[in-house]
C-alpha cells in the first residue's frame, strides 16, 4: 500500500482519516477524542446529543411540554447542552491532537439556533462544522461567525456548484474541505437526486472528478475532498492517492467506527454487526426527512416494507374504475376502490389488518389496531426533531408549524426509534425493533480477518490498522 501522509485541512496538518458523524448519540465525544488523539479528525454527532449528569451518566431526553412548540423548545435546549457536553469530552480525550468536528443535519430542528448555541458554549474546542442532509447555505455564515472552519457534505458537483454560488463565496478562506458522500453507498441519509437510479450505483471516481473540476473553477484546488460511503480499507483507493485529477484527498470511516472499544453502542448492537451479510443494508425512502436512507433490513424496516406494500389507491367519489365503496375509520366515511383493490383489502381485514389508514398521496395504508394506537401516539408526541416531518406533519416554521399536508404513516417517528437504540441497547430486541443505520459495507464486518474471534479493536488499533493496511 501506498505511504499515507498528512494533508492539510482546516488550517492544520492531519492525517487523513475522518470519522463520519453518526446521529443521536453514536458518534460521541469519547470516541471523536480517541480518534482525533490517533492524528485524524474526529468528529462527533451534535444531534441531539447526550448530555450527562454529575455522576456522568446520560440525561434521558424526556418532554413535558403538552404543544409541540413547547416540546421542540425542550428539545434544542437538550440538543445544545449535549454538544457541549460531547465538545468539552472531545477536547479532553485528544490530547491536543489531529483536529474536532463538529456534525449537524441542516434538516434537523432549529438546526442554525442548536450549533450556534454549541459553538457559543464550547469556543475553542471545535474547529470545524460538518453539515449536510440538505442544502445548508448558511452553514458559512455560522463558521464565520465562530472563524471555524466549514464542511459541506455534498454528493454531486452540482450541488456544490449551487451552494458555492449562493452563499460559500463569502467565506472562501474558512472552507477546509467538501465532503463527497457516496449516495448509494453511505450509511445514513443519503443525497439521491430525483434523476439519479437509487438501483444503479455509479462509480464514485468519475463524480469526485467532476466534482474537483468544479473546486477549480472556484480556486479551491487545495482544498481537500473528504471521501464518504464505501471505504473499508484504503489500498482499495490507492489509484485515488496523489492522482492529479483528484487532488488532495482524505477519507471517511463511519461505519467501521461503530465496531471499536469506546463507540457507545451496545454489545447487543457490536455483536449484530459482526453477523451481517451482503444486501442486509436497505437503501430505502421511509425516513421523515423525505430523503433516502441506509440502514440495516431488520423487523424494523421490513414492518416498514410491509405496510407500504398493504397500499391501495382511492377516491372521494365513484370515479373511472374506482366503483367499489368502502368506510373508513371509526364512522365508516365512504371512498371508492377498484374492485380487484378492495378484493385484497378484504383479504388483509382476515389477516388481522383492519384500520385502514390514509396518505398524502390519497392512498390508504392498512395496520393491525395496536400498529395504529403506536403511530398516532408518535405523531401526538412529536417533539419537532426535524425542520419538516412528514410523519407528523410537523414544520418548524410559522404561524401554523405545519407542513400543511396530511401525517404520513408510511414513515415513523425517526426521534423514538433512535434514541430506543441508542440507550436500550442491552434489549437484545432492540436491534430489530428500531432503526439501525448502517453504510453498505457493514456486511465486511463478517468476512474481515481483523475481527476474527469477535475481535473488537480500540479506536487506536482501528486507526492504525487502516493507515498501515491488511
Amino acid at each position: 500500500m501506498k505511504t499515507i501522509n498528512a494533508i492539510r485541512m482546516g488550517g492544520a496538518d492531519v492525517l487523513p482519516l475522518v470519522e463520519g458523524g453518526k446521529g443521536v448519540a453514536i458518534s460521541n465525544g469519547r470516541s471523536a477524542g480517541q480518534w482525533a488523539a490517533s492524528g485524524g479528525v474526529g468528529t462527533f454527532s451534535a444531534v441531539n446529543a447526550d448530555s450527562y449528569d454529575a455522576d456522568g451518566n446520560p440525561i434521558p431526553q424526556l418532554y413535558h411540554g403538552t404543544t409541540r412548540r413547547a416540546r421542540h423548545e425542550e428539545l434544542v435546549t437538550y440538543a445544545i447542552e449535549g454538544g457541549i457536553a460531547q465538545a468539552q469530552r472531545a477536547h479532553e480525550e485528544s490530547n491536543g491532537q489531529g483536529r474536532i468536528h463538529a456534525n449537524i443535519l441542516w434538516e434537523m430542528g432549529a438546526a442554525e439556533r442548536v450549533i450556534t448555541g454549541i459553538l457559543e458554549g464550547a469556543k475553542g474546542l471545535i474547529s470545524g462544522i460538518t453539515c449536510g442532509a440538505g442544502m445548508p447555505y448558511k452553514l458559512s455564515e455560522i463558521a464565520s461567525k465562530f472563524n471555524v472552519h466549514y464542511y459541506p457534505i455534498v454528493s454531486s458537483a452540482r450541488a456544490f456548484n449551487a451552494l458555492w454560488r449562493r452563499a460559500y463565496h463569502k467565506a472562501a478562506d474558512l472552507m477546509g474541505g467538501v465532503v463527497y458522500e457516496d449516495p448509494w453507498l453511505a450509511g445514513g441519509h443519503n443525497g439521491l437526486s430525483n434523476s439519479e437510479d437509487p438501483t444503479k450505483p455509479e462509480n464514485p471516481l468519475p463524480r469526485v472528478i467532476a466534482l474537483r473540476k468544479q473546486m477549480r473553477e472556484f480556486g479551491l484546488d487545495a482544498t481537500p475532498i473528504i471521501m464518504a460511503g464505501g471505504v473499508w480499507w484504503l489500498e482499495e483507493w490507492e489509484d485515488w492517492l496523489d492522482n492529479p485529477d483528484v487532488g488532495p484527498i482524505a477519507f471517511q470511516f463511519g461505519t467501521r467506527p461503530l465496531l471499536t472499544q469506546e463507540s457507545p453502542i451496545s454489545d447487543v448492537w457490536k455483536q449484530r454487526l459482526l453477523t451481517l451479510k451482503a444486501g442486509d443494508i436497505f437503501l430505502n425512502r421511509f425516513s421523515p426527512t423525505g430523503f433516502y436512507s441506509s440502514a440495516v433490513n431488520n423487523d424494523f424496516i421490513q414492518s416498514l416494507r410491509a405496510r407500504s406494500e398493504r397500499q391501495v389507491a382511492y377516491t372521494g367519489e365513484p370515479v373511472g374504475a374506482h366503483t367499489a365503496e368502502y368506510g373508513v375509520g371509526p364512522r365508516k366515511r365512504p371512498v371508492w376502490l377498484t374492485t380487484a383493490d378492495l378484493a385484497r383489502v378484504r383479504g388483509w381485514e382476515r389477516e388481522g389488518f383492519i384500520e385502514a389508514l390514509r396518505t398524502p398521496d390519497s392512498t390508504l395504508v392498512f395496520e393491525t389496531q395496536a400498529a395504529l394506537e403506536d403511530i398516532q401516539r408518535d405523531q401526538v408526541n412529536c417533539m419537532g426533531c426535524l425542520s419538516h416531518c412528514r410523519f407528523s406533519n410537523w414544520s418548524q416554521e410559522g404561524p401554523e408549524f405545519s407542513t400543511g399536508k396530511k401525517a404520513d404513516p408510511r414513515s415513523f417517528c425517526i426521534q423514538k426509534t433512535l434514541q430506543d437504540i441508542a440507550h436500550d441497547g442491552e434489549n437484545p430486541e432492540s436491534v430489530e425493533r428500531n432503526l439501525m443505520f448502517s453504510g453498505h459495507n457493514g456486511y465486511r464486518f463478517a468476512t474481515d480477518p481483523f475481527y476474527s474471534n469477535g475481535f473488537i479493536p480500540t479506536v487506536k488499533q482501528l486507526f492504525e490498522r487502516i493507515m498501515t493496511g491488511r
